[in-house]
Parts: C-alpha cells; structure tokens; sequence
C-alpha cells in the first residue's frame, strides 16, 4: 500500500459539471479530511477557483502544500487531468513552487483602510468615462507626479502571464524576484511603457482628483471602490506552495509564454 494513503490529504472541488465529475473518478480512493485537518490538498477546477483555495488559505492563516488538476480552460496553476494515472504516485513526485503573494493597503476617499492578500496582481482602475489621474510612487521616491490613464498594475511572476500580460507588461520567470509595474492605456506620459523593479520595492499610488476621477482597487478577485491611496509590497510570512508534475513545472510554461505568436 502506498504510504501516502494515511497522509491527511483534501479535496476540494469546483462546482462545475467538469469538476464534479472528475470528483466521482477519485472520491473513494482515499479518506479525505477538511482542510483544517490536512497536511495536503488536490484542487480540482481551473485557475480561478485555485485563486479561491489559496485566498481561503491565507485568510484562515493556514497554508499547506497544493497539487491543482485542471477541469478549467487554461489551467496555468494546475496540472494536467488524467483520470486514469495514480493520484498518489503523482502527489510522490511532484515539484514545489514557492509562489510569495503581494500585501496590499488601501486607503478609500473616505478614510477607510483595508488590506489584502493578491497572488497573481493588484490593479487600480478608473471607475467612469474619465480618466483616472495616478501619483507613481517607489521606495518613498514620486517617480511619476501624474499618470494618465485607464489604470495601473503591479503583477507578480506568477501573475505576470495573466491580466499583466494582456496589458503588454513582460513576463517574469519564477525566481527573479521582480515585481512587473504596467499602465493600463496610459494617456500621458504617452512613451511609458511601465518598469520591472525588485521585489523588495514599496510601491505607493496617489489618486488625482478623486471626487471627479474615482478609482477601484482590484487584488486579484477582491476590490474596493473611491480609492484615494494604496501601498503593495511582497509579503514572505504568506508564501504559498504549489506542487506540479516534473514534466509540467510552472517556471517551464511561464518562460515558453515568451515564444508563443
């Protein structure tokens, strides 16, 4: 018998058909337990609902190692699906990828402050038709006194394939511990592509003329309305594990994200 089999392991799963399904294949091949118990967990869905376990995760204080199994669409935090292959012999010789989320503080026009956790980025947006009007600010230093456009994003390496990349931000391998920042339709400066910088950087924003140009704050699937400040920087105390299959490793995929036409 496998040792693995008296391993404290959950499965969580998506409510989609897809992901239920899949369910049914490997529902009795082991004595799940809730995730408060475990020392392991399988996530069956796409990247979306993956983004769901390890904010509940982070939220609740208690991070464990995650082996994903796409029943999604594009399935970058997860492994392949094969109902047919040994779940535990998978789980045995799977890879771990650190994965450090962004801790974010965000002040609201009326004085509100909240944090959250993102994994993937946190972006501001203009709320209406007008232009949202940013103050840029690194390490304490204003880099950009005024930033026209329709948003602005920081992405982590593990986020820098997803919203990032569709704002034509570069993509970042795991382990170059940098950080993307990437405007979004920027107006003025017109020639400011957006920068890499370390991942040791605090990165500062001031909204411009809040009350005529409201702006939304977006970490990940959390947001917040009428932003008038906001403060991102990594945050190590949360360091989330991945597992993935030797030939599927989430470095690989984020480099070859470079070749593709």
């Amino acid at each position: 018998m496998n040792s693995m089999q008296d391993e404290k392991i959950a499965l969580l799963v998506s409510p989609t058909h897809r992901a239920q399904e899949a369910a049914q294949v490997i529902r009795n091949d082991h004595d799940w337990v809730d995730m408060a118990e475990a020392d392991r967990a399988i996530v069956l869905g796409g990247d979306g609902f993956m983004l769901q376990v390890l904010h509940q995760m982070i939220d609740k204080g208690r991070i464990i190692p995650v082996y994903g199994m796409n029943l999604g669409t594009v399935g970058f935090l997860m492994n392949l699906w094969d109902g047919s292959k040994n779940l535990f012999d998978c789980l045995n010789k799977a890879k771990p990828f650190d994965v450090v989320p962004l801790r974010t503080e965000v002040t609201t026009m009326s004085g509100e402050r909240r944090v959250f956790s993102a994994i993937n980025e946190v972006s501001l947006l203009r709320e209406t038709r007008q232009t949202a009007k940013l103050e840029v600010i690194v390490n304490g230093m204003t880099k950009i006194p005024e930033l026209a456009c329709d948003g602005v994003l920081v992405a982590t390496p593990a986020g820098s394939t997803a919203y990032n990349l569709s704002a034509n931000g570069p993509i970042l391998p795991l382990g170059s511990s940098m950080l993307a920042l990437t405007p979004i339709s920027p107006f003025r400066p017109r020639r400011w592509k957006g920068a890499i910088l370390a991942d040791t950087a605090k990165i500062g924003f001031r909204v411009r003329e809040g009350q005529k140009r409201p702006v939304l704050a977006v970490a990940d699937q959390k947001e917040l309305r009428d932003v008038s400040e906001i403060q991102v920087e990594i945050d190590p105390s949360k360091r989330l594990t991945l597992l993935f299959d030797p030939n599927h490793s989430l470095d690989e995929r984020i480099a070859m994200e470079q070749f593709l036409v």
